[in-house]
């Protein structure tokens, strides 16, 4: 299980800071969050930002994630 915090309005949705998810990868993680966390579903497909062990991904999907890496949700991060 992966521990993943959740930033602003994806922890106000799940009415958690932080929730735990069986994942190896980010396509995984995303699934997880999806059909454990339906109430999340919304915030996902508007677009999310993960940061893996504090560098952010978008949508490589095949980015390992080990069960003690530090993962966290937030908005999608958007500029240059």
């Amino acid at each position: 299980m992966v521990a993943v915090r959740l930033w602003g309005s994806l922890g106000e949705a799940a009415g958690a800071t932080e929730v735990e998810v069986q994942a190896s990868n980010l396509r995984e993680l995303l699934l997880g969050l999806e059909e454990n966390y339906p109430v999340l579903r919304s915030e996902l497909e508007r677009g999310i930002s993960v940061s893996i062990d504090g560098k952010i991904y978008n949508d490589s999907w095949a980015t390992p994630i080990a069960p003690d890496s530090e993962v966290v949700l937030l908005t999608r991060l958007v500029g240059g």
